[in-house]
């Protein structure tokens, strides 16, 4: 199994990232991307070190994904890491380093998600890809309020 990286830049501060991807109710906007419903009442996500955290994303077409995992790292606002999967019964886990650098009033974050599954890279770039123009959206809306 591999490894994948993405590094992406936001014109906004790093804390106001960091919240984006800390505080369940911004977190649920931008997780799947527009066409996902996060359901808050299936929503437990607390960036506390060793806490479980758990969502479902819901479809367009009524199809549920439960996502549970673990944060296992947290430095806020520059490092987080937490185990993933869409497997809750399975022990496997992947994990998400995420690193947040300010950059000229900028924030990079270089995502790596470690390992994924065989053959999935292309798939993941393309859903993270629009994971990430979804976070960009949510955090104009969070800078804007």
């Amino acid at each position: 199994m591999a490894d994948l990286t993405i590094t992406r830049t936001f014109p906004f501060a790093p804390q106001l990232v960091w919240d984006a991807w800390t505080q369940p109710e911004h977190f649920a906007a931008w997780f799947g991307g527009d066409q996902v419903d996060v359901p808050a009442e299936t929503l437990d996500y607390v960036a506390e070190l060793g806490r479980s955290w758990k969502a479902d994303m819901v479809l367009p077409d009524g199809t549920r994904i439960h996502w549970v995992g673990e944060f296992i790292e947290v430095d806020a606002p520059k490092h987080l890491r937490l185990t993933i999967t869409d497997q809750p019964d399975s022990p496997e886990r992947s994990h998400l380093i995420v690193d947040f650098a300010e950059v000229d009033g900028a924030t990079e974050v270089t995502m790596t998600q470690s390992p994924i599954p065989e053959g999935a890279e292309e798939a993941l770039l393309q859903g993270y890809g629009h994971f990430f123009d979804t976070l960009e959206a949510e955090l104009g809306r969070m800078a804007a309020a």
